[in-house]
């Protein structure tokens, strides 16, 4: 993988859910909204002085918000951060860098 380039889109895997779970209280306080349904269906990474993980995470029946999360390095020992999210989206749309 190239660093600073996105990765193509992978199904959700239970370690991408944990991370979601774990960003979810900081989505929910951005947007002042409670996701009774939160489930991470794909994702993309970048490698950056840790990783950035661009996830899309179904919220509703047919309701999508894509989440990016940055990862810090292990020495670091910093927390996942919710960095960006995009609202109104759908299951076709694309994971892209933002």
């Amino acid at each position: 993988m190239m660093p600073g380039g996105l990765t193509k889109a992978k199904p959700a895997t239970p370690e991408i859910q944990e991370i979601v779970d774990e960003v979810k209280p900081q989505l929910e306080e951005k947007t002042n909204e409670t996701y009774e349904e939160f489930e991470a269906v794909e994702y993309k990474t970048q490698v950056v002085a840790g990783v950035n993980y661009f996830i899309k995470v179904r919220v509703g029946q047919d309701t999508y918000i894509h989440i990016k999360v940055f990862k810090p390095l292990p020495q670091q020992q910093q927390s996942l951060k919710l960095t960006g999210y995009q609202t109104d989206k759908s299951k076709n749309d694309e994971l892209t860098g933002f």
